[in-house]
């Protein structure tokens, strides 16, 4: 893209290596999820696996920002590679040494154990999402970062894309065996390729100590007019997003089989390319905080309407919107964030809000999938939900879980129309449009 100014070679080596990375993570994540749901039949252990992964989220972001921002980002991205790839090549040894009946019991202690060796493996990976984020701030002119930002978010979608077809159709032909055979390859690769990348690293304070600092990160957040309430809308957004994390792949795999489900998130997931190559081109406007609330304003709309019939058809179109719209949000914060923060705790700051943002996450992967399992779905089998809506909305288990998307997008509607309407979305965006751009020294 011509319109990104900056080092635009080491950025783009470095989006490469993160994509190839990105897919065999988003592999596993995915193909453990549809296998565990496949073999149990368990909505409850597929939204304990988004819990695990959550909970795991929440509480590594701090520590992993203080890593990005205390130690060369080069270094950070190959030892995340390389203990990804020793946690997947674990897992695969307890997959292939256990009787394949011991995955169909939802309370196996092997299967959790498996379980845990792969989202360890997942959650490896997120320093590199942390030091792409700054990564962008040092190579990138700050006039062509939120374009930057559509590029990181079309890697993410092309991610999707890729992963969501090998990993139905690796579980439905070969179990987990050929999809960690792939990944250990794929990541054996990454680490060769980023061996040959030079990334320039700014000077540092050779007297500041490696420590989170969390007291310092918290304070620095406080003293911008607007980001502490960003972020607990953020946090807000993902409370309400952890029921998507819970529930989507039941509800889709009620549907349609795991192979034309992993087909289909391949086929949506180019809404998510579409919407990161628009960015890059047009970029976010001058205020990207208005953009990220009135996309949101959209996403919950979405929510509300496509559960409303019991159709593949509208579950699609509804997603489609909904991945090419996503990127926008995710590109505002992350060039809210590179503008307000200073370079140097960038990476604290951005683990800091994927910490706080995902904390409320793992609470409602943990709860909704009871409360769907055994309210919701009896709700609308055979209980006053189906006497008194099934005649329109109708009747079963993917109706209820259906009923929890279109309260969750309510519930997001009330509080985006709020936020748009406070006093901290104004502050945020007028020290947005008034800060001097932060450039590495």
């Amino acid at each position: 893209m011509s319109v990104i100014e900056g080092n635009r070679t080491a950025f783009y080596q470095v989006l490469l290596n993160t994509l190839l990375v990105s897919v065999m993570n988003f592999t596993v994540w995915f193909a453990i999820t549809f296998y565990v749901y496949l073999e149990t039949r368990s909505v409850f252990a597929t939204g304990v696996i988004s819990g695990i992964f959550l909970v795991m989220t929440a509480l590594t972001g701090i520590w992993f920002g203080s890593l990005v921002d205390h130690f060369p980002k080069k270094t950070v991205l190959q030892a995340s590679a390389l203990i990804s790839t020793i946690l997947y090549a674990g897992a695969l040894a307890v997959y292939l040494a256990t009787p394949r009946a011991e995955f169909t019991d939802p309370a196996s202690p092997v299967l959790w154990g498996m379980v845990v060796l792969l989202m360890l493996g997942v959650i490896a990976s997120n320093p590199r999402a942390i030091a792409l984020s700054t990564l962008v701030t040092v190579l990138i002119e700050p006039g062509s970062r939120d374009r930057a930002n559509g590029l990181v978010g079309t890697a993410s979608g092309t991610s999707i894309l890729v992963t969501s077809v090998i990993s139905g159709l690796l579980v439905a032909f070969g179990g987990m065996t050929w999809v960690l055979v792939l990944a250990l390859v794929v990541l054996g690769g990454a680490l060769l390729h980023l061996s040959f990348v030079s990334l320039p690293e700014p000077a540092r304070d050779a007297t500041q100590k490696r420590q989170v600092d969390l007291r310092g990160t918290i304070a620095l957040v406080r003293s911008v007019p607007g980001l502490p309430a960003l972020i607990v809308f953020s946090a807000f957004n993902n409370l309400l997003g952890g029921i998507f994390m819970a529930l989507l792949d039941a509800y889709g795999l009620s549907l349609v089989s795991v192979q034309v489900w992993g087909l289909l998130w391949g086929l949506l997931s180019t809404g998510f390319i579409l919407g990161g190559l628009m960015i890059a081109r047009t970029g976010l406007s001058a205020n990207p905080v208005r953009v990220l609330l009135a996309i949101n304003l959209v996403l919950w709309a979405v929510t509300v309407l496509f559960p409303l019939r019991s159709s593949v058809v509208l579950l699609c179109a509804g997603l489609f919107v909904y991945m090419t719209l996503a990127p926008y949000a995710e590109a505002a914060e992350q060039t809210i964030l590179q503008k307000v923060v200073p370079y140097e705790r960038q990476g604290r700051v951005f683990g800091f809000a994927q910490s706080v943002e995902q904390a409320a996450s793992p609470l409602t992967a943990f709860l909704i999938s009871p409360v769907a399992q055994f309210v919701f779905i009896p709700f609308m089998t055979d209980g006053a939900g189906a006497r008194t809506i099934g005649g329109w909305f109708g009747t079963g288990a993917e109706r209820g879980l259906a009923l929890v998307f279109v309260l969750t997008g309510v519930i997001g509607l009330i509080a985006t129309t709020a936020a748009l309407r406070s006093r901290p979305y104004r502050r945020l965006s007028t020290r947005y449009a008034e800060a001097p751009a932060p450039i590495a020294s």
